[in-house]
């Protein structure tokens, strides 16, 4: 495990690896299971995907109101947790500890454990498991993202924050690419572009307002935030994503989504498959869209793809990316030996 401390980080001064999904995000289901004590604000807080956000001398019976979990001060031997059960399991690169607003009610120290457990055990159940150490007593700051990289390959459901010993943190994130259980997926049908499947975006143009990976999210996108737009582009290019699938497959429906997306929606787009030699085939030509609408469209009989790419024309954003179709047989291989590797 490696640390470091930031202030509050402009993007361009994030680790890498914040880049990668945050597994324990809201978004994706993610939620916080037990506290030992959240007096002054809820532990529920911790997996809020948007920024910690704070009014001054908002006070309610209880104290200034945080955006965050703030437990009650010590006045005995003893530190607080809490357990998360991430939305997307899967292998973890980095964790945030994000102590945002709280600048005199901060933990100076924080560990970090997570455990792989099949089911849905309960927080009593997950006591007694056998945890592994992410982040190890390790120094934090206030009012900052406090940043620590992980070094390790296994697969895990569930972390267990714990301040040293008492106080706020705003959010917990917890950052890396998610692995599923081939048991619980249908090769025959499934969305080979979304990330709770394993799918991840490789590459990106340009995520000026919001993060591609949210193109890949599941559900709908409550509003325009939550998809992925580009600043506008004042030239003759256009912008892109390209995504690593689920598994080789063969795609049979593109969903190209713009809902929430009025007047920066992108006029075309079109979507494309590098095939296993390697070669980039297209998949839906270049297809005008329509603002705040739910694109579907059939596709040819295609070649066994590994990866996918979607050009928007010239700028703008998507609120979904949908892929649907099914997984070849060397698809479903790497995807069980991806599994089994990080257990």
């Amino acid at each position: 495990m490696e640390a470091a401390l930031s202030d509050r980080a402009d993007r361009a001064d994030r680790p890498e690896w914040t880049e990668l999904p945050d597994l324990a995000s809201r978004r994706f289901g993610g939620t916080v299971m037990w506290a030992t004590d959240e007096l002054f604000a809820e532990k529920e807080n911790l997996v809020n995907p948007w920024t910690p956000a704070h009014r001054a001398e908002t006070f309610g019976p209880k104290g200034q109101v945080y955006d965050g979990w703030e437990t009650r001060r010590h006045r005995e031997p003893g530190d607080d947790q809490a357990v998360v059960r991430l939305g997307l399991a899967g292998t973890v690169t980095g964790v945030v500890v994000d102590t945002a607003f709280f600048k005199g009610n901060y933990p100076p120290f924080v560990s970090v454990e997570a455990v792989s457990v099949p089911g849905y055990p309960s927080a009593a159940e997950l006591a007694s498991a056998d945890w592994d150490v992410l982040v190890d007593h390790a120094p934090a700051a206030g009012h900052t993202e406090n940043f620590y990289a992980v070094i390790g390959s296994r697969r895990y459901t569930h972390v267990r924050l714990t301040q040293h010993p008492d106080g706020g943190v705003a959010r917990l994130r917890v950052h890396g690419a998610p692995i599923p259980d081939p048991e619980l997926l249908d090769p025959d049908a499934l969305d080979l572009a979304a990330l709770e499947n394993g799918a991840l975006v490789t590459g990106c143009s340009n995520k000026f307002y919001s993060s591609p990976n949210n193109l890949l999210s599941p559900g709908l996108a409550a509003h325009q935030a939550e998809g992925w737009e580009t600043a506008r582009r004042r030239d003759d290019g256009n912008d892109w994503v390209t995504l690593r699938l689920a598994g080789a497959g063969i795609v049979r429906f593109a969903e190209l989504d713009t809902s929430n997306l009025k007047g920066n929606a992108p006029g075309w787009a079109s979507v494309s498959g590098r095939d296993t030699y390697g070669e980039w085939v297209t998949l839906l030509p270049k297809t005008r869209l329509q603002p705040d609408t739910r694109h579907r469209f059939a596709l040819k009989e295609g070649p066994e793809v590994t990866e996918a790419r979607l050009d928007i024309y010239p700028d703008g954003g998507l609120a979904r990316l949908r892929l649907f179709g099914r997984l070849t047989e060397a698809g479903r291989t790497n995807l069980k030996a991806r599994f089994s590797k990080t257990r």
